[in-house]
């Protein structure tokens, strides 16, 4: 496929699915308030909640790490689908949210990075990094014209409820402009100056966050977690919901919740660690309480949960080697993260999976859970989870990593196997399986895989990574 020429405004590929659905982006009247009156029936269709956590790594989980206190998550791991090789293709936070919300690679639509504006030119398309090797330009912004599981849920029905985070642009490009029928927590900061409150700079609340009746003492976590919980709670509508809660949390600032703090103090942890290591309590509270309102509501067996994380954690992810910092992003901790799903009468509790995925999956999963037949979108680069839901397997495919920040941008993986490559024309090759920790480079030891791998990334650049022309 010819490479796109997106620096000045388009993709070729985007303007095809601009024309071919047209009718997925006939967005209808936005909707905030969710206390009308209408009977609560048991739905066919399932409600469905997703738990996306920020910088969560992969190791930062109780039942992986005892340094860390999650017994709601661990609690759930054992009802759920555990997805032990989950990632993410572009692992930093704007990208991973643009693929979980279109399914698509971040790549494909020009944002290899964060949202980065320059305040001196708010509106730019396009922003530069510094250290990146070869000065890639990146979106500031998810384009309206994309289609997103929001958008799609809506045409099966679905009330959309978007809570947290988004960093995916500014108003005028904000959830409900994507699909959302309401928003709750979100601002233009991609994360906030502090967990207590007043949350965020002024200029960073354009819809009014902090005047919402949240106020000194409050910690930001369950103040997003009351809203959630509210929402479940006072939801009468008779069609579906899709919750969306995506955390701030745990992504610095790490201040931990103060009546947390002391016992990972006294337990040892130094410094900031420690506050990371409340913050992520804080986060498994959530958890717990998100869910006990479903149980409190009556619906938690009608109700779908997904938990996941939008990339590896900024302290040690160990055994996996590499983070969201120190330039080895697309190591296993950096690009690996948790994903636990649970559907009641589908999933078995307590089972896993090695089967590796992608956040791009999300999309098709959903779809096809929302509408119960097979997602035939064609402009996704996901396929659906629900055959292993079923405890069924997928077909053999490459995943593709790629990030511009620094050396080490892209990577593909097939099955076992991961090929690394750097701008400095470095490769690195490792089996994961064996290898969890990615120290045993296979290199020049001649296996047959390393030239397949090789020959499969360049092709793949070619077809998937934007041309800028100045």
């Amino acid at each position: 496929m010819k490479r796109a020429n997106i620096y000045k405004n388009t993709l070729l590929a985007l303007t095809v699915t601009g024309v071919v659905f047209t009718s997925c982006k006939n967005k209808p009247k936005q909707v905030a308030d969710v206390s009308v009156k209408e009977e609560v029936v048991k739905n066919k269709q399932p409600n469905i909640v997703l738990l996306f956590v920020d910088d969560y790594g992969w190791s930062d989980i109780g039942y992986r790490n005892q340094t860390f206190t999650t017994p709601n998550l661990d609690k759930f791991k054992k009802e759920s689908l555990d997805f032990n090789r989950a990632y993410i293709p572009t692992p930093t936070c704007s990208p991973s949210r643009l693929s979980l919300l279109t399914g698509k690679e971040a790549i494909r639509l020009g944002m290899p990075r964060h949202i980065s504006l320059d305040k001196n030119n708010p509106n730019a398309e396009y922003n530069l990094w510094p250290t990146d090797p070869v000065q890639m330009p990146s979106r500031n912004y998810l384009p309206l014209k994309e289609i997103t599981y929001a958008e799609r849920l809506k045409e099966l029905g679905y009330y959309n409820m978007f809570i947290g985070k988004w960093h995916l642009g500014h108003p005028g490009r904000y959830p409900k402009d994507q699909g959302f029928d309401a928003e709750y927590g979100t601002t233009n900061a991609g994360h906030p100056k502090s967990y207590y409150y007043p949350f965020f700079k002024a200029e960073d609340d354009p819809r009014g966050f902090l005047k919402s009746g949240v106020k000194e003492g409050d910690y930001l976590t369950d103040v997003l977690t009351d809203g959630a919980v509210n929402f479940i709670k006072d939801y009468n509508k008779e069609k579906p919901f899709m919750l969306s809660f995506w955390y701030y949390s745990v992504h610095g600032p790490s201040i931990g919740r103060k009546d947390l703090l002391k016992k990972y103090q006294d337990a040892g942890l130094k410094g900031k660690y420690a506050h990371h290591a409340a913050m992520v309590e804080a986060m498994d509270e959530s958890v717990g309480r998100v869910r006990k309102a479903l149980e409190d509501k009556g619906i938690a067996d009608n109700t779908v949960i997904i938990v996941l994380s939008d990339q590896g954690g900024a302290y040690t992810n160990a055994p996996l080697s590499g983070g969201k910092k120190g330039g080895n992003t697309l190591g296993e901790g950096g690009a690996r993260v948790p994903l636990l799903i649970n559907y009641p009468g589908v999933t078995t509790a307590n089972t896993e999976t090695n089967v590796p995925v992608q956040s791009i999956d999300i999309y098709p999963t959903l779809i096809e859970i929302a509408s119960g037949k097979k997602c035939e979108d064609t402009q996704i680069n996901g396929v659906s989870l629900l055959p292993i839901l079923k405890g069924e397997t997928l077909e053999k495919r490459n995943l593709y990593f790629f990030r511009s920040y620094e050396d080490q941008y892209a990577a593909v993986m097939a099955g076992d196997f991961k090929l690394i490559k750097y701008h400095s024309g470095t490769y690195h090759l490792f089996n994961v399986a064996k290898d969890i920790s990615e120290q045993d480079d296979l290199m020049g030891k001649g296996l047959q895989i390393e030239d397949e791998l090789k020959n499969d990334l360049a092709n793949w650049e070619k077809e998937a990574v934007p041309v800028y022309t100045k």
